[in-house]
């Protein structure tokens, strides 16, 4: 199976130390001969048609001034790498951007449109152009799958799509995002706003510039795509009720406290609400959970309620998604050889 990383931040960089490390098992348990073939970055582009060293891409990324050009290997003729690369699967993983979702968006375009099986963990394309992606996917017979979006390494959609299949779920309450979930617990503990975001930034918890996290956004991208994947809607980031953190004060985790509850940054669907925004819950809700994890609470016609709590972010983890979907793709793949 060849394969083309697009985007060599921690995501990436973590999806090629466990294809290191996975291959004899992805061989054994699942037939997945994974070769990358192409790694690219902002500064260029490592290639090989025969499959990259990895260990070698990793030790080009650990240089301060690194750039993937520097690999050397085979040469490609355009600019239009994607296309012109053969393989079964593409993966997009450059940063979020949820105001125009590029360049993320017009790489799974090119990719799909090439007839490429495509994973992403970018969020903008989805939140943006969630209905299109997966028409355009459908229309050229690929796969398309996302899972790394919600909840990192956490099964989030699939639990939804695949656990709970046969029923109807009919509304979801869940944290959607670790970061701010961190901040909210440490202003729990008496923090204020501004000291518990310090604190955030300095576990690496929270980036430099938090207003994805703070504002609510990156929670309410999240939300959008659970929405269309699991209920069928077509929503984008517009038709979300979002309100951030940044606004809450002390006296309103004390009113809270009283009456046994925290405030988290709580993201709900149901065919009335589409929200985002920071409200008390009581400590015995099954989603109310600290520190940086996430949790989900699906309401369904006849199983009732199930949660499901787990790390909603991290590299490793996000690329162990990568690999989850990377290995639907080849069992798909391989049922449609033997049909």
């Amino acid at each position: 199976m060849r394969i083309i990383v697009c985007g060599m931040g921690v995501v990436g960089q973590s999806f090629l130390k466990l294809l290191l490390t996975s291959s004899t098992s992805l061989y054994k348990n699942y037939g997945i001969k994974p070769r990358v073939v192409a790694c690219i970055d902002s500064k260029g582009i490592a290639y090989s048609p025969i499959g990259l060293d990895l260990e070698k891409v990793l030790a080009i990324k650990e240089k301060p001034s690194a750039n993937l050009s520097d690999y050397g290997g085979a040469k490609l003729h355009s600019k239009s790498y994607i296309e012109e690369i053969d393989a079964e699967v593409f993966l997009e993983l450059t940063p979020t951007n949820l105001s125009t979702a590029e360049p993320g968006l017009t790489h799974i375009i090119s990719a799909l449109r090439s007839k490429k099986n495509v994973i992403t963990v970018n969020k903008g394309p989805l939140a943006l152009s969630f209905s299109s992606l997966i028409e355009l996917a459908d229309y050229n017979n690929v796969m398309f799958r996302f899972s790394g979006t919600v909840g990192g390494g956490t099964p989030v959609l699939e639990f939804a799509k695949h656990c709970l299949k046969g029923d109807k779920i009919t509304s979801f309450t869940g944290i959607l995002n670790g970061t701010t979930n961190y901040i909210l617990t440490r202003m729990a503990d008496g923090l204020p706003f501004d000291e518990a975001l310090k604190d955030a930034k300095e576990k690496g918890y929270a980036e430099t510039n938090p207003s994805l996290d703070i504002d609510g956004d990156d929670a309410a991208a999240k939300l959008v795509i659970m929405a269309n994947w699991i209920m069928g809607y077509k929503v984008t980031l517009r038709d979300v009720d979002k309100i951030g953190i940044s606004n809450i004060n002390q006296d309103e985790f004390s009113k809270a406290t009283s009456s046994g509850k925290s405030i988290k940054l709580i993201a709900k669907c149901d065919k009335n609400e589409l929200y985002v925004k920071p409200i008390p819950i009581s400590k015995d809700d099954p989603i109310y959970v600290n520190g940086t994890l996430n949790a989900v609470t699906f309401r369904s016609e006849h199983s009732g309620e199930q949660t499901i709590i787990g790390k909603g972010a991290g590299g490793m983890e996000t690329a162990s998604s990568i690999l989850r979907d990377l290995i639907e793709i080849k069992e798909n793949m391989t049922n449609y050889q033997l049909n």
